[in-house]
């Protein structure tokens, strides 16, 4: 069947998420021109303070890292909005494993016990197919080899968009949006949070405040994306 997929893929060639230019061979759905050019923040390594500042004086956080920057029109934008709308849960595992093969290197999988998704409430997901930020927290959690997992905690709330909200409208939108099903499995755990873009923080605050009420020790926020 190898003639047949060649075929095809001569047919319909395979496009880079990135930019939409055809794949070459060995590539996986980012090019590697793309992949070499993506830009990153480096977060993981120097102290960035516009993305540790989200959360000052509003929860305790031990790291805020980011793997890029994102500005309108470009090609992170068009790698989430692939993500998110154009069905590519494999693009999420693709990112959190490029990101956390950087992070390995670094050594931050010495800093987590436990990585949990942001939870999508249950009509969103069923709506979407699948919740991105599980698909991130599954590829970090391979290269890592930290465990994570979906079941701890749900969203019980589902919120409107956040989009044109202003910063207190956006906290108040997702305030007691989230739930633990099972309080055991996080106390005294280092959980680093996962998301794909961190813009005002909103709604991972309200998420790691409910972590935290609840007994973990520790919170890291890990988003591909930081949005100025």
């Amino acid at each position: 069947m190898n003639w047949l997929n060649h075929l095809v893929d001569i047919i319909y060639p395979k496009t880079c998420d990135a930019c939409g230019e055809p794949l070459l061979g060995g590539e996986k759905l980012i090019c590697t021109q793309c992949l070499v050019n993506l830009p990153r923040t480096n977060s993981h390594l120097q102290t960035d303070e516009l993305i540790e500042r989200r959360f000052w004086g509003k929860i305790t956080v031990s790291h805020t890292i980011a793997y890029l920057r994102f500005s309108k029109k470009s090609k992170v934008q068009y790698l989430l909005h692939q993500l998110k709308y154009k069905n590519k849960p494999e693009l999420g595992v693709l990112l959190g494993e490029l990101y956390g093969q950087e992070l390995k290197a670094a050594d931050f999988d010495k800093h987590i016990d436990l990585i949990i998704g942001v939870p999508l409430h249950i009509e969103k997901e069923k709506q979407r197919g699948y919740n991105q930020a599980n698909c991130i927290a599954e590829g970090l959690s391979n290269a890592l080899e930290v465990p994570y997992d979906v079941t701890i905690a749900r969203k019980v709330v589902n919120t409107e968009t956040q989009t044109k909200k202003s910063r207190f409208e956006r906290f108040m939108n997702v305030k007691d949006a989230f739930e633990l099903t099972d309080k055991e499995k996080i106390k005294g755990k280092r959980i680093a949070i996962i998301d794909d873009v961190l813009t005002t923080g909103s709604t991972i605050e309200s998420f790691a405040t409910t972590l935290l009420d609840n007994g973990c020790s520790e919170i890291s926020v890990i988003t591909i994306a930081i949005a100025d």
